[in-house]
């Protein structure tokens, strides 16, 4: 169980993020993109969206260090353990309440605005279910595991962050994430099940950046002489030959 949880179920979840990305993109092209609802409704939109975006941001950099930097190059840098844990702590609590608090704006406003709600598919609430569950199980460890010590401390780095290097390394170790709190597990299980899940979402838009717009050519605007609706247009016999 502990091989299929943690080596082929990732691996699984990986695989469709991957060949998902390139199917979406190859056969949905005009489907790639955040189906905007602002034209609906954008005064809960400017509150919530920053919020939910700034707060994802912190918390992917969050992930991304945790994960990806061995606990020794940060002490090779001289940041030591209590430093980088209060750090992590303060970050990750800042992070994970923006963007709690911006998605439940989102879904609030997905609920209760009538044409935003009538353009909301059965994936986007599939998708939020996700992201809710992925956030509030991230907020619990970080509550229970480094601040309430629920279960006594665990440190991620020392276990899940190996795990994980090792399964990008595709030299998975699964006894890491077996030895590994509850919370943890449940955390990165339903995390891949969202990565499964994200080529046929939203999210992909993610991976959409205006870089056309620098090279693309200039747009040119004519003026007409004859704007109709300005005043009234000259009979046919005085129009200019053109």
């Amino acid at each position: 169980m502990d091989q299929f949880l943690w080596v082929v179920v990732p691996y699984l979840c990986l695989a469709t993020f991957v060949i998902g990305h390139f199917w979406r993109y190859r056969y949905d092209k005009f489907g790639w993109t955040t189906r905007s609802s602002q034209l609906y409704e954008d005064r809960l939109l400017r509150l919530g969206s920053p919020l939910f975006h700034f707060g994802m941001l912190g918390v992917v950099g969050g992930h991304v260090i945790g994960l990806l930097v061995p606990e020794s190059w940060t002490a090779a840098l001289g940041v030591g353990t209590e430093t980088y844990h209060l750090a992590a702590v303060a970050g990750g609590l800042v992070a994970g309440v923006m963007t709690l608090v911006g998605l439940a704006i989102l879904v609030y406003r997905r609920r209760t605005v009538g044409p935003v709600f009538s353009a909301t598919t059965v994936m986007d609430k599939v998708m939020y279910a996700f992201l809710a569950v992925v956030i509030a199980l991230g907020m619990w460890n970080t509550v229970a595991g480094s601040i309430l010590s629920v279960g006594g401390h665990y440190d991620y780095r020392e276990g899940v962050s190996v795990w994980y290097r090792s399964f990008l390394a595709f030299q998975p170790d699964a006894s890491l994430m077996a030895d590994a709190p509850v919370g943890f597990q449940l955390h990165a299980l339903v995390a891949f099940g969202l990565f499964a899940l994200w080529p046929f979402t939203r999210l992909v838009h993610v991976f959409s950046a205006p870089v056309g717009y620098l090279t693309r050519p200039y747009i040119v605007y004519r003026s007409r002489e004859d704007r109709l609706g300005s005043h009234r247009p000259r009979r046919g016999w005085d129009q200019p030959v053109r």
